[in-house]
């Protein structure tokens, strides 16, 4: 699943290409990609035709382009292996291409926004924006102070500027369950998928079954700072893409694989102390780390 660095590397080629594009023409070829809009093909194309798109905006992995009026916007998530491409008018039709928006540019001209899924799993849908709880801009893109009732629940993401590091301290000491787990609640913080958990629980030397709650506070501050570093170096190097789904907007891949320390290197040795990485399994999923540098809770394969 694409996770904080890949949504962005998507928003930032988004925003220069969408920021006042008149829409022009919507396509749905697959209602299957408006399973979050409240209402169906005909009542999410009508509502956008002749409307103004004025941003690109990220909270987590959720990705919205708000529309004129400061009310509403389009709201993505990419699912499993969802795309935002960027193409010419008229291009011919991506492979899984699931809803096509044709706009308007001042500068760019005619441009196609493609929401391509092969899976299924991500979605389109338009929805109402509310004032953010905080009081600070909603996310990455906008300084507008309001979110997608649909995005609300997610926690600010640990780049963004309104991120609380006190209040993630104090949600994970009142955390019993492992640190790693923790980490991927997106109401604690926003964005870490299971790859960038991996790497920074690395890189903070700390075993992934640790209770979030055990950790001392020089700890979590050393956590939250590797969370960091990895996720900007990743933004840098382009997101993560291990086949052709995790791509920007332009169809190129991003090459943080090539960086990765312990995600997907079971057997390999770890480049800190030499010792095998371990895979086990975790939450349908699995954790990749090292048992000697990041002693702790033992794990059962």
């Amino acid at each position: 699943m694409p996770e904080l660095p890949e949504v962005e590397v998507v928003r930032a080629g988004l925003e220069p290409a969408i920021t006042g594009a008149l829409i022009e023409g919507v396509s749905v070829l697959d209602e299957r990609a408006l399973t979050r809009h409240r209402g169906d093909a005909a009542v999410f194309t009508s509502a956008l035709m002749g409307r103004r798109l004025t941003a690109a905006v990220r909270r987590g992995k959720f990705l919205w382009m708000p529309l004129d009026g400061g009310r509403e916007a389009v709201v993505g998530h990419l699912g499993m292996s969802g795309q935002l491409l960027l193409r010419e008018s008229g291009a011919p039709a991506e492979r899984h291409e699931r809803v096509r928006i044709d706009i308007l540019h001042p500068a760019h001209g005619s441009l196609a926004v493609v929401f391509a899924d092969q899976r299924t799993f991500g979605s389109l849908a338009i929805d109402e924006l509310r004032p953010c709880a905080d009081g600070l801009a909603g996310g990455r893109g906008s300084e507008l102070r309001l979110v997608p009732s649909q995005v609300a629940h997610i926690a600010r993401d640990p780049l963004d500027p309104g991120f609380s590091d006190e209040r993630f301290r104090a949600l994970l000491a009142r955390k019993a369950s492992g640190v790693k787990r923790v980490l991927l609640d997106q109401t604690v913080a926003s964005g870490i998928g299971n790859i960038y958990a991996d790497e920074a629980l690395w890189a903070a030397r700390i075993h992934p079954e640790t209770p979030a709650s055990a950790l001392a506070t020089r700890s979590v501050n050393r956590l939250l700072a590797e969370v960091r570093a990895v996720l900007a170096k990743a933004l840098a190097e382009g997101g993560t893409s291990f086949d052709a789904q995790y791509v920007n907007v332009n169809g190129q891949a991003g090459y943080f694989s090539r960086s990765l320390q312990v995600y997907g290197r079971s057997g390999e040795p770890c480049r800190r102390c030499g010792a095998a990485i371990r895979r086990v399994a975790f939450m349908n999923r699995s954790s990749h780390f090292c048992p000697r540098c990041q002693r702790g809770r033992s794990i059962e394969p």
